[in-house]
């Protein structure tokens, strides 16, 4: 069945920035790739406490949003005490699923990785079942930061 409207995935951002400590690099001075993860995650956690929708804003309505996907493709190195520039862009979706996309930069402003991770919604309070469906905090969250037109 097709869809009688074509569904332009809306998109909203925050960046936020880390310093790159000597723990996350390899004996060269470079970041190993296995943390560009963890930039992921701490760009996520700034988006959400920014556009309220933390992981605890989450728990406070039962959820949790495991990752069940992630990508990355490294461009350029970033090196021991580099500061670097996350951007976490959160691309809407018709499914019950959280679709963020990333763009690092380092302090020359080069594209060093880019990435998606995509989430997925389980009730905490049960046995952590998947939710199939939009949950209604999620969609009232959605509707007041503009991603519904309703």
């Amino acid at each position: 069945m097709k869809r009688k409207t074509p569904f332009n995935p809306k998109e909203i951002a925050h960046t936020s920035q880390v310093r790159v400590r000597f723990v996350e690099t390899d004996p060269l001075g470079i970041v190993w790739h296995g943390n560009y993860i963890q930039y992921f995650e701490d760009g996520r956690e700034a988006f959400g406490r920014h556009h309220g929708i933390s992981y605890l804003d989450q728990k406070e309505y039962g959820f949790a949003t495991p990752i069940v996907k992630s990508s990355t493709d490294h461009k350029l190195p970033l090196r021991y005490g580099d500061i670097a520039t996350i951007k976490t862009i959160y691309v809407d979706s018709l499914a019950a699923k959280m679709v963020f996309r990333y763009e690092i930069y380092n302090q020359n402003d080069q594209l060093v990785c880019t990435g998606e991770t995509i989430q997925v919604f389980v009730d905490r309070i049960g046995e952590g079942d998947l939710w199939l469906t939009i949950p209604p905090f999620f969609m009232d969250w959605k509707k007041n930061v503009g991603l519904l037109n309703e």
